[in-house]
This record gives C-alpha cells, sequence and structure tokens, in this order.
C-alpha cells in the first residue's frame, strides 16, 4: 500500500524532472504515515528529502518506502543517503535499483554499511517501467521515443486526399497531450508540417508543459512562417543535412530555430540525429511522423514504445497514407513484433500499447 502510494505520487510528476527520474518516497512510523514527497524538478530536492522533511522527528525509527535507489553521489544536489542516514531511519524499502552508473547498487550499500535495513524489489517491475525513458537514457545517453499515431480500421492515417481531421476521438486526442507534457520533445517529418501547419503545442483544461518541437527537413523546407516557428512557445530544432540551402537555414536561424547537421547523404541520418538530440540532453521524444518517418525510424531499430489508437472506421483508398511505408520484409517470420502488448479502450478507439522487438537488427541502439 505505502509503495503503491509512493509510485502514485511519482507518476503525477512524469514530464516535469527533465532528463531525472520521477520518484516518490512515503515516511512511515508507528503505523502511521509520517511524510510525504515526490521528485518535481531537476536540480530541486528529491523525494527522500520532501518526506524526510515533512516527517521531522517522526523519521527516526521509521520505515522509508522510495520508489528509486537512493543517491549516493553529490550531484546538482546533496545524496540522499546521507539525508537518511542523519534522519535515523530504521529500514528502506526499494522498489529497484537505480541503473545510473554513479549510483548502482552503491545506494543500498551505503545504507547497509550504516545498519540500516534495505529492502530491494517491492513493485520494482511498475518502477522500471514508469522510468523507462530514463533507465535508457541514463545509460546510452540516446532519447526513448515513444512513437503515437491514430488509425483506422483498415490502417490508413488518413483519406486519399489528405484529410486527418479526425481519426481518432476526442477523448483520444486529449490523451495525446497528456503524452506531449509526458515527454521532452515531439517530432514530426517535415510534410507533415507543411500539410497540416501544426503548433505542436500541449493544450489540456489544465496548466501543461510544451515539449521541444523537432522537424526532420532534409531539404529545409520548413517555412519561416510555420505556426510552430512563429509563436515561440517552446525551442524548435530542425533536423538536416550538410548540403542542405544555406539562404533557408539562415532564415530558420534567425526566427530561432536550431538547425543540426545529421549526415552528408541526401537524408537525415536519423542515428546520428539520435545522438545529438541525447547529447542536448532530450530523453524522450513523442513521434508523431507520418509514414515515411515512422517507417524510416521503425526500419533502423529507434522506436522503443508504440502507442497505436485504431479508430472504428474504415477510409478506403489505395494512396491513403498508411501508419508506416517502408520497404518491408520478404516473410511474415521477419515480421517485426509487439511484446507486452496491452490493449484499453479510450472513448470509442482501441488503444494498443507494446514494445518492438528488433529481431532483424541485433545492434539496434
Amino acid at each position: 500500500m505505502y509503495m503503491k502510494l509512493a509510485l502514485d505520487m511519482a507518476a503525477k510528476a512524469k514530464g516535469q524532472t527533465g532528463i531525472n527520474p520521477v520518484v516518490g518516497c512515503v515516511v512511515v512510523n508507528g503505523g502511521r504515515i509520517a511524510g510525504l514527497g515526490a521528485h518535481l524538478k531537476r536540480g530541486e530536492g528529491h523525494a527522500e528529502v520532501h518526506a524526510l522533511a515533512m516527517a521531522g522527528e517522526n523519521a527516526e525509527g521509521s520505515t522509508v518506502y522510495v520508489t528509486l535507489e537512493p543517491c549516493s553521489h553529490h550531484g546538482r544536489t546533496p545524496p540522499c543517503c546521507e539525508r537518511i542516514i542523519e534522519a535515523k531511519a530504521s529500514r528502506v524499502v526499494v522498489a529497484c535499483l537505480d541503473p545510473n552508473p554513479l549510483v548502482a547498487g552503491r545506494g543500498v550499500a551505503r545504507l547497509r554499511e550504516e545498519g540500516i535495513a534495505v529492502e530491494v524489489g517491492l513493485l520494482g517491475e511498475e518502477s522500471r517501467r514508469m522510468n523507462e525513458a530514463f533507465n535508457k537514457f541514463i545509460t546510452k545517453r540516446l532519447p526513448y521515443v515513444t512513437m503515437k499515431t491514430a488509425m483506422t480500421l483498415d490502417g490508413k492515417i488518413a483519406a486519399r486526399t489528405g484529410d486527418s481531421r479526425y481519426v481518432s476521438g476526442p477523448e483520444s486526442r486529449a490523451l495525446v497531450h497528456t503524452l506531449r507534457h509526458q515527454n521532452m520533445a515531439i517530432m514530426i517529418g517535415v510534410q507533415t508540417a507543411i500539410a497540416d501547419d501544426p503548433e505542436l503545442t500541449t493544450r489540456l483544461s489544465v496548466p501543461a508543459l510544451h515539449p521541444i518541437r523537432i522537424v526532420v527537413d532534409s531539404r529545409l523546407r520548413l517555412s519561416a512562417k510555420a505556426r510552430l516557428v512563429k509563436d515561440r512557445t517552446s525551442r524548435v530544432i530542425v533536423l538536416t543535412v550538410e548540403g542542405a540551402d544555406t539562404g533557408r537555414r539562415a532564415e530558420l536561424e534567425a526566427h530561432g530555430v536550431e538547425v543540426l547537421n545529421c549526415g552528408s547523404g541526401d537524408r537525415v541520418d536519423l542515428r546520428m540525429a539520435m545522438h545529438k538530440l541525447g547529447e542536448l540532453e532530450i530523453a524522450s521524444i513523442l513521434l508523431e511522423g507520418g509514414g515515411v518517418l515512422n517507417g524510416s525510424m521503425l526500419e533502423v531499430g529507434l522506436i522503443d514504445k508504440i502507442i497505436l489508437f485504431v479508430a472504428p472506421k474504415l477510409i478506403g483508398g489505395a494512396s491513403s497514407p498508411e501508419a508506416f511505408t517502408f520497404g518491408g520484409f520478404e516473410k511474415m517470420s521477419e515480421a517485426i513484433e509487439l511484446s507486452e502488448l496491452t490493449f484499453e479502450r479510450i472513448g470509442s478507439d482501441l488503444c494498443l500499447t507494446g514494445y518492438p522487438d528488433y529481431k532483424h537488427l541485433p545492434e539496434a541502439d
């Protein structure tokens, strides 16, 4: 019960901790909750610090439930292990170890050195799944890419005219804005930017965070008059190639757009792009591309998670855009399968979530 409460608090802060993990903490003493805390912002107090501060004197002799191993190193804030030791807690229950190489079991070892009983593994899988983006970024320095798309029952993301308003229902669209809030960046292809002229902001009934906007644009066709450029709501990054139009590059940069060279070929090197975005400390990306970008990312193994909204509609049309456009495989046995598949009814739509298995790409990032 206490760990579930800690996990619930952590989940509520998803999207607002930057490259840091979401963490919740509950301090219990004498059968009563003495303190609660969650990590709310990178550079500010960790969950344990907030919970122990609330507990005050009741922290002595308490059990501390925390969703991620307490840190043992000095970063932007002091180590949480020392704060727990200082508070004289008698027991710590940890959901899962921190994959950060600077922690990775050292926090648990430090607590045990001081005679504090430590248990690890309670609801560990729930904690790991909650921090899947952090777990990848902290070990590989690459953004975690979640692809979101909405399609009809016959696999189309728009009509043959290009009209896509709207494939999915209002409930699904509202959930997408929550996903935007929970990811550091959103990425689309330039064709989508030209066709839809989207803002790519988060529009919820409550204040929310706006993601960094990323456009894959090999030939720099994005107009400086595009809404996502003009509104200045959040950063705009354009991924292009070395030989792209220098005049258009200068124009975009004059409007505050960051232009990154990702390869010297005709098309953006997507693997290089992910490494460059990782260097910019972008830990999570919501991919809302069209079929070509989705297919290109999938083909080289750069999509970590797929969220697919299926609407109860049939649109037809041999030329209607599809969710994935790529060369494909020769045999069904070579198809990319989704593991850990879950299903959820969202309004009149079916939402499928799964993790692609790149068995055809043994060295995929």
